[in-house]
């Protein structure tokens, strides 16, 4: 079979100006077949995770063995805690590692997620959860996106390390005085002074004192920490110093010495490097905004099998609450999965569910 081009006729001006017209609401016609084009629409989502630390994290791993559609958000950095905190401590208590750095075990959540397809957006901050029609709307600073559930993971929401609140503190903030402990090789002929009690405080010190003097006060005669950790502690080259109040950090342009009160005698610390681990002030209050029902703590108030108030909604890991409640990283995996089955069985409606 053979095919004829047929070349376009030469018009009159009046015929002319109307096939013109007929050529342009064609070729508008035929590019709205082709949507993104013209009217951009933006896909429903089986869930959206809001949070990406390891609860995050870890419901979106799940999700995605399950083939769900999912976008994960945080108002910060991929990692939660685990970056934001203490990103140099040793995590020993994981299952499957021996011991491995809170920044590495963060990367490799974060890349299993992604390598699983999942959407993730750092910086992004949710302001509203909106009801729609048949879908839920999440309402941020960047943009909106629809989904059939949401999985609430932010952790402590936005954090911020607690201080001390004492004399110099400020003044040497970033000249001796910090937040988080610097990588290792930072340490080395540094005198370290770390503050705290806590499995972190102790963690961090392990690590400073395998390359150079360090010392922890805690104003507690005893330590709040697992056992291991404070043997280990008790055996390492740490000095401790108990029972103890800090009173002011001193120096010149940079730290020189902390000062300390213990047994209402006050003693000054040769210090380079002060490392405060005395927790974290969080700000939930954006839980407020989102109709969920909260506990006295302010902490999301959850069934068994992690939904809440509101239809869709599933919420895990440090931002929930329940008696007997442990916060572990296992323990905020395990609630995420948990989550992302129950949204699962919501929006997919599976013959078993």
């Amino acid at each position: 079979m053979s095919i004829r081009f047929l070349t376009k006729p030469e018009y009159s001006n009046e015929k002319h100006k109307f096939f013109t017209i007929i050529e342009n609401l064609f070729d508008f016609f035929q590019s709205f077949f082709y949507m993104d084009t013209i009217f951009p629409v933006r896909m429903i989502y089986d869930t959206v995770i809001v949070g990406a630390g390891p609860a995050g994290l870890t419901a979106g791993i799940y999700a995605r063995s399950k083939l769900m559609n999912t976008l994960i958000i945080d108002s910060g950095r991929v990692g939660g805690q685990l970056v934001g905190l203490y990103p140099e401590k040793g995590v020993q208590n994981f299952p499957g590692f021996e011991l491995v750095q809170a920044r590495k075990l963060s990367d490799r959540f974060y890349a299993q997620a992604e390598n699983l397809g999942c959407e993730i957006r750092e910086f992004e901050k949710v302001l509203e959860i909106k009801d729609g029609n048949e879908e839920i709307i999440i309402v941020t600073d960047k943009g909106e996106y629809k989904t059939l559930t949401v999985i609430i993971a932010i952790g402590m929401g936005e954090f911020n390390p607690r201080k001390l609140d004492i004399p110099g503190e400020e003044e040497f903030a970033g000249k001796g005085v910090e937040y988080l402990l610097p990588v290792k090789e930072k340490l080395v002929e540094q005198k370290v002074t770390m503050f705290g009690g806590g499995n972190s405080a102790i963690e961090m010190a392990l690590i400073a004192d395998s390359v150079t003097d360090t010392t922890i006060v805690h104003r507690r005669p005893e330590f709040r920490a697992d056992e291991m950790n404070v043997t280990s502690l008790e055996e390492s080259n740490i000095l401790k110093v108990m029972d103890a109040t800090p009173i002011s950090f001193n120096g010149n342009s940079v730290l020189k010495s902390v000062t300390v009160e213990q047994n209402g005698r006050r003693f000054d610390i040769p210090t380079d490097l002060a490392v405060i681990n005395i927790g974290i002030t969080a700000d939930l209050g954006i839980l407020t905004k989102w109709g969920l029902d909260l506990t006295p703590d302010g902490l999301v108030k959850v069934n068994m099998d992690m939904s809440t108030n509101r239809k869709g909604i599933f919420a895990c890991g440090d931002v929930v609450d329940y008696p007997g409640k442990y916060k572990q990283i296992i323990t905020a995996c395990g609630e995420a999965a948990n989550a992302v089955q129950m949204a699962y069985k919501f929006s997919k409606k599976p013959y078993w569910a």
